[in-house]
């Protein structure tokens, strides 16, 4: 077995104690004080993947959630979100999240600080039961690398490193709609997004649907993927849409992102992300198949685009509330693979 980082492998598992440890007593993660509130949420992933069924690597994901709120009356809320997770570390950052927000029950809700777009938080994501975060920034891509650049995620993001105001409305009649105001960095001039999802959670057949729109205006030197090359360009737009689909213990997803860059400058980041999933629960057992297919570069005639075929079978064994363990076999265009690993949550 190849452990080239004992540091991470003790962090993790170390994040994954205290997870476990937390999980226990479930209700000593919220705490109320009068009109103040706090709450503690997240997760802590151990396992191992090996490419090829030849190499085994040690894989560790874990997140940690923390909100404040502060009841003013009624109807309007103050409140404070700190996160931190592998994802961020990952990238040298030492937050997910941090923001303020302020919160009227009947209008909606106001947010400030460090987060993700509005495109994003209203958007619908894959079916997938297994522990390789498919829906953010996969796992697996840590320890097989693609031969080219990959869009491996079919919902929007415009990051969460520049200071942002989001607004969202509240869902009425199962529809939701919301706009993000993004700048004060480096990385771009500005960014607007908006989103908008339709649920109907009533019902033998439960759906829900999402729509996202975003335009960047010039990027310099930013990466919004991990597995795409740093975009340089005169701006960049982005639309994505997505469909969950749920049946009794079924549920079927499809969702896609476009991306296209007005006169990129350097490598080509842009094109176009689709992808497919179905998940079944029984019981404390549930089972996913996942597909996605990423295509880069295929709006620039003067270079070949990549072409990223990604496909993973889950299955999930629930021990209990708080404490889960997961196999996934997956294939991406040039590797095979298997993971396994335990979850635990609180």
């Amino acid at each position: 077995m190849n452990f080239s980082n004992g540091k991470q492998i003790f962090f993790s598992f170390f994040i994954a104690c205290i997870v476990g440890t937390f999980s226990l007593p479930a209700k000593a993660l919220e705490y109320d004080f009068g009109n103040f509130s706090f709450k503690l949420n997240g997760y802590g992933t151990a396992g191992i993947l090996e490419p090829e069924f030849e190499t085994t690597d040690f894989i560790g994901d874990w997140r940690v959630r923390g909100q404040m709120n502060y009841s003013l009356n009624l109807t309007h809320t103050l409140g404070a979100v700190y996160a931190i997770d592998a994802a961020a570390v990952d990238e040298n950052k030492f937050f997910r999240e941090a923001f303020g927000f302020w919160e009227e029950k009947n209008l909606g809700r106001l947010e400030f600080g460090f987060t993700d777009s509005i495109a994003r938080k209203l958007g619908v994501g894959l079916p997938d039961v297994g522990g390789l975060r498919v829906n953010d920034k996969p796992l697996f891509y840590k320890k097989i690398r693609p031969e080219g650049p990959v869009i491996s995620d079919t919902i929007i993001t415009t990051g969460r490193s520049a200071l942002r105001m989001n607004i969202a409305s509240v869902s009425k009649n199962g529809l939701q709609y919301g706009l993000s105001v993004a700048g004060i960095t480096d990385d771009y001039k500005y960014a607007i997004d908006t989103g908008i999802k339709i649920r109907q959670p009533d019902g033998k057949i439960k759906t829900a649907f999402s729509f996202g729109a975003s335009f960047m205006d010039e990027p310099d030197g930013y990466r919004t993927d991990s597995y795409t090359p740093l975009v340089t360009a005169d701006w960049r737009a982005q639309v994505s849409g997505g469909m969950n689909l749920q049946y009794n213990s079924w549920v079927w997803g499809v969702s896609a992102r476009l991306i296209y860059d007005e006169k990129p400058v350097g490598a080509v980041s842009d094109g176009l992300a689709v992808g497919t999933g179905l998940s079944y629960d029984i019981l404390n057992y549930s089972i996913s198949l996942t597909y996605i297919f990423s295509d880069t570069g295929i709006w620039n005639r003067d270079i070949k685009d990549y072409m990223d075929h990604t496909a993973i079978a889950s299955f999930r064994y629930k021990y209990s509330e708080n404490i889960d363990g997961w196999l996934s076999l997956g294939m991406t265009t040039e590797t095979p693979f298997l993971a396994v690993g335990m979850r635990l949550v609180f």
